[in-house]
């Protein structure tokens, strides 16, 4: 093994799953439980996509513009990438370093291509967590009402992204449907604190 990944201490948890499948608000519950608040962080990702309306820079996600991204990509600063509907999404590598090497766990919400890349960089490490919707139906249902203004041809784009992604769950350590909110929430923690005690 590297001796640089073998000095490594924390664990990196990655959150995965289809817009509309819930990840978000998962990882949002799940980092709130007093028993993981201290020991875990989530890394905040970049984007050059707008700002959502509630949305905080730094909070939510670093926005960006193309240039300045691209820059940071080129500088080998960005750990992992994806373009996602036309907008780039990537992971801060000085974060995840610093984190990693200090003995914190770490959660990311990234794509199925993201997923396997930090997989690769960090197979001992990396814990990675699949996001079912109950159904394609619900999941169409959960896109509209998270985007009101979401026009139909976007909707079609993320339904379509939505059954390739949902091809590649056998490629994960686990599988999370999500029907109800508390269970989903319940068993998500359970499975980081499970690996956590393992890891010591």
């Amino acid at each position: 093994m590297n001796k640089k990944l073998a000095n490594i201490k924390g664990l990196i948890f990655i959150i995965s799953g289809p817009s509309g499948s819930g990840k978000t608000t998962l990882l949002k519950k799940v980092l709130q439980q007093k028993s993981l608040k201290s020991r875990f962080v989530k890394s905040v990702s970049l984007t050059t996509r707008q700002k959502r309306s509630g949305e905080r820079e730094g909070r939510d996600y670093f926005f960006l513009n193309l240039e300045e991204f691209k820059r940071l990509k080129k500088a080998k600063k960005v750990l992992e990438w994806t373009k996602y509907l036309g907008y780039y999404y990537g992971t801060k590598r000085d974060f995840v370093e610093k984190k990693l090497h200090s003995g914190k766990h770490i959660a990311l919400c990234l794509d199925y291509k993201g997923a396997l890349n930090i997989k690769k960089l960090y197979p001992v490490n990396t814990v990675t967590i699949f996001i079912v919707p109950p159904s394609i139906r619900i999941l169409r249902k959960r896109i509209k009402s998270r985007c009101c203004k979401t026009k139909e041809e976007e909707i079609s784009r993320r339904l379509k992204l939505a059954s390739h992604e949902l091809r590649g769950v056998n490629k994960y350590d686990y599988t999370l449907k999500n029907t109800n909110l508390n269970t989903a929430v319940n068993r998500l923690k359970g499975i980081i604190l499970k690996k956590i005690e393992v890891a010591g």
